[in-house]
């Protein structure tokens, strides 16, 4: 304003003729923006822990420089009023697949449900390499963290073989570990439910975990087992911590399997003495009694060893078929519901016409009686024709909530990238995070407010040493999500699962509106996560 004032003021009483670039640069400096954004009047939940309170938080070049009351609005180039909403750093997902992320930068169904930041622990999938290559070609809207894939090293190894390596696989194996953790991987991830991962002894885990330790890396995982063998699972991943001497993070804690109900006690008991030995153990959590994932789970490694002409030659011996029925009778009852209703077709290549419905439905429109024999039978059918990817009702409510409550847990969707219409996705890729603050917070009052935003946010920052991230605070780095506690909504449903979750109203990402006034922005700030050391 005095510039402005200046120039008047040179116009009126100077004679001679004022350069007109000197004009121009004068008015510029008059109206220069002291911050980018301004959010006026929020209710700021801050991610520590700590009771709510309003301010205004002021955002420049990517970071929050200013949380005080009554900013001048004329201080900003853009001011949002968020009055009556919650301001929040941007929530963390935990574990989601990202194998898709060139065809979906903008990660919507993501961004929608107020998540800034997801970790892609890549515990079934083909990690990208040369991963730095990667890093310097994709472009995102969600900060990105990346791992080191113990199912790729091994089918690029060792391809589906049932046997442990031999003294030089391993070493080839762990220079892939190595050169991942060289070119942006935060850690090693397993998902040791699946081929070849369950072939692989802990021995094997614990020296390529090692090897992730030795860049102050992390260990994700996929249990062995989330039913009957889960408290000994939950050991095996302790200790990978105590003997590689590593952050060990088990990914959608659950317990599957009806018979097995309750037993979120003794893991979460297992977690505690862990954390009392001084280990560093994690655990995240997503708010649905049902899970997804492929049918491969319903077999016994064994019979999936070597690929699908191995299995299809195998199911073709009386012998081996019997065999093959006989545990899977078992271990159909110890992954799902009560059943075969408890398994929802998401994708089935061979029967498309089937996605949505279950595989009760499958056998009574075949003609066939819906009990274990035929389920059995049928999924061994369908496993030869490529199998399915399913959703399993195999989880119990009270487990869920034990788990959510712990001290130590946090969030994550499993999720996947999905577009409105295309296939059949569980609707955890839409809802997650908000079906946690509608149900657990809101509406059951299971945890508070600030108990939620916490574990969302600053828990799973600080956890993975991103300590500039994860706070409404001065001098961190503006990941921030806007919310209405009133309207916050998960809207997918397990039969009609493509809806975009309601309450969002704004998000930013490293200090550019990615989600305003509940509109896309169509823009890539994401950041892939480097990762700092222990010091």
């Amino acid at each position: 304003m005095k510039n402005f004032q200046l120039l008047v003021f040179l116009k009126k009483y100077i004679v001679i003729p004022f350069p007109l670039y000197l004009v121009a640069f004068l008015t510029s400096c008059s109206f220069k923006s002291e911050f980018d954004i301004v959010l006026k009047n929020g209710t700021i939940v801050d991610g520590s822990g700590a009771k709510r309170f309003i301010s205004d938080v002021a955002v420049k070049d990517g970071k929050i420089v200013l949380i005080k009351n009554d900013i001048a609005q004329s201080r900003a180039k853009k001011v949002l009023n968020v009055e009556g909403l919650i301001v929040s750093p941007g929530f963390w997902d935990n574990h989601a697949h990202l194998d898709n992320l060139e065809k979906y930068p903008y990660a919507e169904n993501f961004i929608r449900q107020g998540i800034t930041t997801i970790i892609a622990s890549l515990h079934s999938q083909d990690q990208p390499f040369p991963m730095d290559e990667y890093i310097k070609q994709t472009k995102m809207t969600p900060n990105v963290g990346l791992f080191s894939g113990h199912t790729w090293i091994r089918k690029r190894v060792m391809g589906l073989e049932d046997r442990s390596p031999t003294e030089k696989e391993l070493e080839w194996m762990k220079a892939l570990v190595d050169s991942s953790m060289q070119q942006g991987a935060l850690g090693l991830a397993t998902g040791l439910e699946y081929i070849p991962a369950v072939f692989a002894k802990s021995e094997e885990i614990v020296e390529l975990a090692k090897i992730a330790s030795k860049y102050d890396g992390f260990y994700a995982t996929h249990l062995r087992d989330e039913g009957v063998d889960v408290i000994k699972s939950f050991k095996e991943s302790i200790d990978v911590a105590r003997l590689a001497n590593i952050p060990v993070q088990i990914n959608h804690h659950k317990i599957t399997g009806a018979s097995h109900w309750g037993l979120s006690n003794k893991t979460l008991a297992l977690l505690d003495s862990a954390s009392f030995e001084g280990l560093l153990v994690a655990h995240d959590v997503y708010p649905y009694t049902a899970f997804s994932t492929y049918s491969d789970i319903l077999f016994p490694g064994w019979a999936l060893a070597g690929g699908s002409i191995a299995y299809k030659k195998r199911i073709e011996q009386a012998d081996i078929r019997n065999k093959l029925e006989s545990e899977m009778r078992i271990k159909f009852l110890q992954q799902t519901g009560y059943g075969p209703k408890s398994i929802q077709f998401r994708n089935i290549d061979s029967y498309p016409n089937f996605k949505g419905k279950t595989l009760e439905d499958f056998l009574l429109e075949n003609g066939r009686s819906a009990n274990l024999n035929e389920a059995v039978n049928a999924v061994i059918e369908l496993q030869a024709k490529g199998g399915f990817i399913g959703i399993f009702e195999g989880m119990d409510e009270s487990d869920v909530v034990k788990i959510i409550k712990h001290k130590t847990s946090m969030f994550n969707t499993d999720g996947d990238l999905v577009k409105p219409g295309e296939g059949f996705p569980h609707p955890r890729s839409y809802g997650a995070f908000p079906r946690v603050l509608a149900k657990y917070v809101r509406d059951e009052k299971i945890i508070t407010l600030e108990e939620a935003i916490n574990k969302m946010t600053y828990k799973s920052a600080s956890w993975m040493r991103q300590n500039d991230r994860g706070l409404i605070k001065e001098g961190a780095i503006a990941d921030i999500t806007v919310f209405s506690m009133d309207k916050i909504q998960d809207i997918a449903s397990y039969d009609d699962p493509h809806h975009y979750s309601k309450g969002v109203v704004h998000v930013i990402i490293n200090g550019i509106p990615v989600l305003e006034n509940k509109y896309m922005s169509k823009v890539t700030p994401g950041k892939f996560l480097v990762l700092n050391s222990k010091d």
